[in-house]
């Protein structure tokens, strides 16, 4: 590998953009912050990315560093992403579950090795730990979430949303809307807000879905609980046991936890897509989810038309077009989800019950022709 040089951030500024269509559909000003759109497709690039940094930079022969991480998900993906640009070599060790879609991007990425071991990620992560870990003397080891040096890449969002918002003559955010997996994003969300002295005056909505709800559980009992399994859809925020360091800060923050259906989740993707053309995975809808049929204003019942919300679109590789179409098939028509505003377009563009018990109005567009599909 190449000599070790001051190096650029492995992550990007993204863009932060107020949506006229999910404004109008919560009911108060909604600003997207698109962490879609870093270099690995997911908010991951900061996080991660700054821990690859402070590795490269603390490491007594950075020369020799090979990352290593055992995630299959955003988080390998981020690492690989981040190895690269930093020019050094990061190996991924998956369980068998994974999906051959995301072992497919990580080696894309750059990865030097993709290793399959293991029926869960616990196995691969021991694996990884025992035998290539404690073998190789520039190892150094990558968690997808819990560590400080990935809060503080994550809360870096927090400082350019700051930023951005006085750019466009804003003052500040009422409320941040986020997922929450392992709440490492959390926990940069929060320390973020705390440096911007927004910590009394800006809400934090923590968003979960039903079977990867480890830290709504956690808050109702008092304590860290750990899920016995993942049941949900939004494979991403499968974490069985939040951060203990999310868990403390909620507790002393101005922070609501809520869960939603993965129906809801599915539901915020499609929707996101027809009325932004943005795609992203079920770990990303549940965030937009909220926008839609007054779910916003029943959790956060103090905004206003004026409110501005900062919603962080987290990304995610996870998703095809073929799974997006599913879940309109399968979640596309919710009860009281839709608006009545006919300039949102995702209201016109819902599927509805039909008296049959079809899904109506999916299909596809030819040109500027829209051809209904017949179920």
């Amino acid at each position: 590998m190449g000599s070790l040089t001051p190096s650029p951030n492995p992550w990007i500024e993204t863009p932060l953009i107020e949506s006229s269509a999910l404004s109008k559909a919560a009911g108060c000003r909604i600003f997207l912050k698109l962490e879609n759109l870093q270099p690995s497709g997911s908010f991951k690039s900061r996080g991660i990315g700054a821990l690859l940094l402070h590795s490269l930079l603390s490491h007594p022969n950075p020369h020799r560093v090979h990352f290593y991480c055992s995630s299959g998900g955003n988080a390998g993906l981020a690492c690989v992403t981040a190895a690269k640009a930093l020019d050094r070599a990061a190996t991924v060790v998956v369980p068998f579950s994974t999906k051959p879609l995301m072992i497919a991007k990580i080696k894309n990425a750059g990865a030097y090795e993709v290793v399959q071991v293991g029926d869960n990620w616990k196995e691969a992560d021991t694996y990884l730990r025992e035998e290539l870990l404690k073998k190789d003397e520039g190892g150094v080891y990558v968690p997808p979430f819990d560590d400080p040096e990935i809060w503080e890449g994550h809360s870096t969002l927090v400082k350019e949303v700051s930023a951005q918002l006085q750019e466009k003559g804003e003052e500040g955010a009422d409320a941040m809307v986020c997922s929450v997996g392992g709440g490492g994003l959390l926990c940069g969300v929060l320390l973020g807000l705390e440096r911007e002295r927004w910590g009394s005056s800006c809400a934090v909505l923590a968003l979960e879905t039903e079977g990867a709800d480890s830290l709504n559980q956690a808050l109702a009992h008092g304590n860290l609980v750990t899920l016995p399994g993942i049941t949900s859809i939004a494979t991403s925020l499968g974490a069985t046991r939040v951060a203990r360091k999310a868990f403390e800060l909620s507790k002393t923050h101005d922070v609501v936890s809520s869960v939603l259906s993965d129906a809801e989740a599915a539901m915020g993707c499609w929707r996101l897509a027809d009325d932004e053309r943005i795609i992203v995975e079920a770990a990303c809808g549940v965030n937009v989810a909220v926008c839609y049929g007054g779910r916003l204003k029943k959790l956060l019942p103090k905004l206003t038309p004026e409110s501005k919300v900062v919603i962080v679109v987290c990304g995610g590789s996870n998703i095809t077009l073929q799974t997006l179409m599913a879940y309109r098939m399968e979640y596309g028509w919710i009860e009281g989800t839709i608006t009545d505003d006919e300039e949102v377009p995702s209201t016109l563009s819902a599927p509805t019950k039909g008296a049959d018990g079809y899904s109506k109005h999916l299909g596809w567009m030819d040109g500027d022709e829209w051809y209904e599909q017949d179920q």
